[in-house]
């Protein structure tokens, strides 16, 4: 008989976002750079780290230079994994049935359609969301423009949904906002769960605006800062409870299929039509920009390739969750 001891991991795993912060890079004009391993820490010098190139805590580079008299590391050049081998289409289906010896089944493989990719619909439930969203729905579904702009909606095959679909809809708040929702609390001699602070419009309005567009176009949603999700990486899929509307095309989260409702975890990594593809809500990109300056969302996310680390700044500075289920044999 096994036990699945799960109460320990699941308290690790709910915990509230630490305090936010607009940067990690000190005041001063001094932030010296550190290089660590297994052996220890050197601090670095050098024309390379004067200059002002962009790195952070946590990516991983060789570095090449001669040790100083006062300790330091003087780096003469740098060298980081650099960007992969690009998978050809469809490369990991014929892979996985070369390894299984099935021969490839004889159906013809459609030309490869576009993405389209939104991030940040942060749906409050009021009227504020509907032009927005009307705008969005009738563009991918064809109904807006003319017959060029038609035409090229009539290549996306995929929408996907990048974090932060909700508004302040995380189940577990801040460390002040819980503060000052105790302290209110108290004050009015409330407790226990206050079931009127919850509101249901906001996933009401993005099961609709989904349920419309599925149809159509299947699509992968992905958790964000502010959806109700858990607050550390990796965060797991939206309950499909939150989709009533979805449900006939929502698939289970252990599968993905060519048309339908696929909910998925925060990083994500997927197949869509033979390609390979990696996708995360955001929280990466934004807390590795607080320990750079002058450089862009596209820059950052370029380096994180070239680094081969797609969160390298976790779990210093961005929660990331390291329960794991613990199995007992009786």
């Amino acid at each position: 008989m096994e036990h699945w001891n799960i109460a320990h991991p699941l308290n690790q795993h709910w915990i509230a976002a630490p305090p936010s912060r607009e940067t990690y890079i000190a005041p001063s004009t001094e932030n010296p750079m550190m290089l660590e391993d297994e052996s220890g820490r050197l601090r670095l010098t050098g024309h390379i780290v004067d200059d002002g190139h962009s790195y952070v805590t946590g990516c991983i580079l060789a570095v090449l230079g001669t040790e100083q008299a006062d300790g330091s590391f003087e780096v003469i050049a740098t060298q980081c994994a650099d960007l992969p081998r690009q998978p050809q289409r469809w490369e990991a289906e014929d892979s996985a049935l070369t390894v299984a010896k099935k021969s490839r089944p004889n159906v013809k493989r459609e030309k490869a359609g576009k993405l389209a990719i939104v991030s940040g619909l942060e749906l409050t439930g009021s009227g504020d969301d509907d032009l927005s969203l009307d705008l969005l729905l009738e563009y991918l579904t064809g109904d807006a423009c003319g017959s060029p702009e038609q035409t090229k909606a009539s290549k996306i095959s995929r929408l996907v949904i990048a974090g932060n679909s909700l508004a302040h809809s995380s189940p577990i708040l801040s460390r002040d906002d819980f503060a000052a929702r105790k302290a209110e609390m108290t004050k009015n001699k409330q407790y226990g769960y206050d079931a009127s602070s919850y509101n249901a419009t906001p996933a009401e309005r993005l099961d609709t605006f989904l349920s419309q567009i599925l149809p159509c176009l299947p699509i992968t949603l992905l958790p964000g800062v502010s959806d109700p999700a858990n607050v550390a990486l990796p965060q797991q899929p939206l309950h499909p409870a939150l989709f009533p509307k979805c449900r006939q095309w929502a698939n289970p989260p252990t599968e993905m299929t060519t048309h339908g409702l696929d909910s998925v975890t925060n990083p994500w990594e997927g197949d869509i039509e033979g390609w390979r593809v990696v996708g995360t809500g955001g929280q990466n990109v934004d807390d590795l920009l607080k320990y750079v300056d002058d450089v862009t969302p596209l820059e950052a996310m370029e380096q994180m390739l070239r680094w081969r680390c797609i969160a390298p700044t976790a779990p210093d500075t961005l929660c990331k969750s390291s329960c794991k289920l613990s199995v007992r044999s009786h």
